[in-house]
């Protein structure tokens, strides 16, 4: 077979396939010439008709000869019928018999492998023939012949032909067609329908156009299913649907009837026609008028697929085919059928038989590729990758690539390659040396393959190289990304080496120099560069490959660079970095040594407890606040060192100093008192005070103290009355002035306070005689008591109340009375 020419317009004879690139549509089908025995056939001879089985095909031809052929077309078997044309053939659904007629009147039925069957000749041109689908079983051995009229052929029980008269007397019969139980075959009044089983005729469908002349414009019949008749008649299409009909309407009816269910009009006439799923194939045979002039001519003939509308249809794909000798063709001389197996459909005319099949996904993926639609012939390639039978997806892939390129599309096609050519190294290498000759290393460098499959490390070196060349920061990105394996290492150390000669403190290849030396194990030279950079992950380079031993002489830096990381690292380390070794490193910098010594003492008080002492002077330097926790939580720290310190360091925090005095001055003499006294202004711990006095009363600078700053906490004449005579104290004058000055103070201060009470005193006495001036409402008046009532709100029956007191005309509160005397009081008074 060979591919046909296809295009959109059936008019033209040729097709610009330029011109139609961007706007035509994928086609729905694809066209092959049947070549082989075909072609040598047809070059002595003319098709007339043709059948097709599943396993072969039948051609008859003008000269009388009816051959079988195989599906590429080659002949298998010939058989000499007659001397004129072929009209009709007819397989039943095995494929093992064989009906035949020609123009001359034969008939011939008969089994492929057997040649019996029945053979006669008849008077007038037979058209038709159709076998019973199911002929080979010998309950359905019955066939039709068509002339001028429709001839029903039974084998009866003695083996004989029985014949019966179906239809007479409305010219030639054309056409025929047996499914199942149902005979359509068409005459040149309509089409008629008829049943075998109930032996009844179902209907007549009508011509539309009467004009056209039937045989020059014949009947294409078509069944779709057992049910469903396709009438193609000019440019009219019916479909016809057989359906039983209800009981109760039969009366004298038959029991089916047909409903057309659809008819619409064509723009052109119709040649044959077929069912393709929910659709149709038409082929339609064209006239068209040529332009400035009259006369019309025959065009290439168009097979559509089309979707039937109630009253129209939808045009869903058309194609144009040349087939040999169009020019010279009429619409009979055209033909249509199909294999329903496979959905083949069959364009047969006189000199050429064209096989036209729906596209596959090969089809779909060529057609891509020869729009150049790339991406989406790749992504249909891989959804199909099992079913692909002629398109390998590398070789579609490849082709995308060369677009890309050839576009300039460097990126796009380098993203592609990782995902086209795989696990091909070869055409990696191909494709890294076609961009290395167009400029464009860089942009494939990112999809090169680094995983277990990788190309030769010369490949990796080469982009590396060009990268250095004229990028440094693409570079360092690459190292990065790039295990150190794909290259040889030494070499690009070299090259780096080689470039920091000319530009030496350039950031971005000290840096690159450091990862390429870890790469390498030579980490020694890599942290000498990472601290000299300050670099981030110097941290991260001495814990993953343990070069502590490298960083003894190294603190200094690493803390002048990250302080609480470099402790950290430190303390966590301290069995490979001692303390000691690390106090010695930090002596020239004691405020660093304060932050390692103080986060040690943070983890563990009693770690570096031969520190404490001068951990002291430290705190004192560096962290005053965290003094006192540390002298509280320590145990270590020699107490004489204590006091001194704070005698040298009179503004200490005075916790701290309370902290001192309490704890150690009764027991260490030495303790600098002078300044307890100072910071302990605003202490009023009277036994603190009492101590302290005890202890510098024979001391005269530290009773000058005392005086300063007793005054308000402590009774000064109880200082003074314990001053011995004839003691001079530093500054006795000033302190005695301060002294009195507070006393004055403290006066004043009472005389304001007594001030106000008095005022508060009188204002409540005041709000409480008011309040008891208040009148008392008394409701027992239901009897005639005298009511007294008291101040105090308690009332009497006048009645009940003793007699006056002492003080003539003055009467108290018993119940209050009682009350201040004591218990039993009241009864008391009331005896008496």
């Amino acid at each position: 077979m060979a591919e046909v020419e296809e295009g959109r317009k059936p008019s033209e004879e040729s097709t610009d396939e330029s011109e139609e690139e961007d706007s035509e549509e994928e086609p729905k089908l694809k066209y092959e010439r049947l070549f082989n025995g075909v072609t040598e056939i047809l070059q002595k001879d003319a098709a007339s008709c043709m059948t097709v089985h599943d396993k072969f095909l039948a051609l008859g031809t003008h000269f009388g000869k009816v051959f079988l052929l195989d599906i590429q077309g080659n002949v298998t078997q010939r058989f000499e019928i007659s001397s004129v044309k072929i009209n009709q053939i007819s397989l039943d659904e095995s494929g093992e018999h064989v009906g035949i007629c020609s123009e001359d009147g034969k008939v011939q039925v008969f089994g492929l492998y057997t040649r019996e069957g029945f053979h006669e000749n008849f008077d007038c041109p037979i058209k038709v023939v159709a076998l019973h689908p199911q002929f080979t079983k010998s309950n359905y051995k019955q066939f039709v012949t068509g002339g001028n009229k429709l001839l029903l052929y039974e084998k009866n029980w003695l083996n004989r032909w029985k014949t019966s008269v179906l239809h007479e007397g409305e010219g030639s019969i054309t056409n025929v067609q047996w499914r199942a139980n149902l005979i359509a075959w068409a005459n040149n009044v309509g089409v008629k329908i008829y049943d075998i089983s109930t032996k009844q005729r179902i209907t007549n469908v009508l011509r539309d156009n009467v004009s056209l002349r039937p045989d020059m414009y014949p009947c294409s019949l078509c069944w779709k299913d057992n049910t469903t008749l396709i009438v193609g008649w000019g440019t009219s299409i019916k479909i016809c649907v057989v359906k039983e009909r209800n009981p109760t309407e039969m009366r004298d009816l038959p029991s089916r009837y047909v409903e057309i269910v659809s008819a619409f009009e064509t723009e052109f006439f119709i040649s044959g026609l077929a069912p393709l799923a929910d659709q149709l194939v038409a082929l339609y045979f064209v006239k068209e008028n040529p332009d400035h002039m009259d006369e019309e001519f025959c065009a290439r003939p168009r097979l559509d697929i089309i979707q039937p509308l109630p009253e129209s249809c939808e045009e869903i794909s058309s194609d144009a085919l040349t087939v040999r000798n169009f020019k010279d063709n009429e619409c009979r001389d055209y033909r249509l059928v199909h294999s329903e197996g496979e959905s083949l459909f069959y364009i047969i005319s006189p000199k050429d038989i064209v096989v036209a099949k729906e596209r596959d996904q090969d089809d779909h993926i060529d057609w891509l590729l020869a729009k150049k639609k790339y991406e989406e012939a790749l992504m249909a390639a891989e959804i199909s990758f099992k079913n692909i039978k002629r398109h390998d997806v590398q070789k579609i892939g490849m082709s995308y690539i060369n677009h890309l390129v050839e576009k300039g599309d460097y990126d796009s096609a380098a993203r592609k390659c990782q995902k086209v050519l795989g696990k091909n190294m070869e055409l990696w290498e191909n494709e890294v040396y076609r961009f290395k000759t167009i400029g464009q290393l860089k942009a494939i460098s990112q999809y090169l393959p680094r995983g277990d499959l990788r190309l030769r490390p010369a490949i990796y070196e080469m982009i590396l190289h060009e990268f250095l060349r004229t990028d440094y920061e693409g570079f360092a990105t690459l190292i990065r990304e790039w295990p150190g394996e794909l290259y040889n290492n030494n070499a690009i150390v070299q090259a780096v080496t080689d470039h920091l000669k000319r530009d030496p403190t350039n950031s971005t290849l000290l840096t690159t120099l450091a990862e390429l030396y870890t790469y390498d194990q030579r980490y020694d030279r890599a942290l000498e560069i990472y601290l000299r950079l300050r670099h981030k992950d110097v941290y991260q380079l001495i814990h993953k490959h343990n070069l502590f031993s490298s960083i003894e002489d190294k603190i200094v830096l690493l803390m002048d660079f990250d302080r609480e990381k470099a402790v950290d690292m430190l303390l966590d380390n301290e069995d490979k970095i001692s303390t000691d070794r690390v106090v010695e490193e930090l002596a020239d910098r004691p405020e660093l040594l304060h932050v390692y010594l103080h986060k040690l003492f943070k983890r563990d008080h009693h770690k570096g407890q031969k520190y404490h002492e001068r951990q002291i002077g430290l705190y004192a330097e560096y962290d005053r606040p965290n003094l006192l926790p540390f002298l509280r939580d320590s145990t270590h720290c020699p107490l004489e060192k204590v006091q001194f310190f704070t005698f040298l360091n009179p503004n200490t925090h005075p916790n701290f100093l309370k902290f001192v005095s309490r704890g150690t001055l009764w027991r260490r003499p030495s303790s600098s008192l002078q300044m307890i006294m100072e910071e302990l202004e605003d202490q009023d711990d009277g036994e603190l005070w009492e101590d302290l006095i005890s202890y510098s009363i024979d001391k005269p600078p530290f009773i000058t103290g005392l005086l300063n700053n007793i005054g308000t906490h402590v009774d000064p004449i109880l200082l003074i009355h314990r001053i011995k005579e004839g003691m001079e104290i530093p500054n006795l004058r000033d302190s005695l002035v301060k002294i009195l000055q507070d006393y004055n103070l403290q006066i004043l201060l009472r005389e304001g306070c007594k001030k106000i009470l008095v005022a508060d005193s009188l204002s409540l006495l005041q709000k409480m005689h008011r309040t008891q001036m208040r009148g008392v409402r008394v409701d027992d008046m239901a009897k005639p008591f005298g009511v007294v009532v008291f101040h105090c709100r308690h009332m009497f029956h006048k009645e009940c109340l003793p007699s006056p007191g002492t003080i003539p005309g003055v009467q108290f509160c018993n119940i209050c009375s009682a009350k201040r005397r004591g218990p039993g009081s009241g009864i008391l008074e009331m005896k008496k």
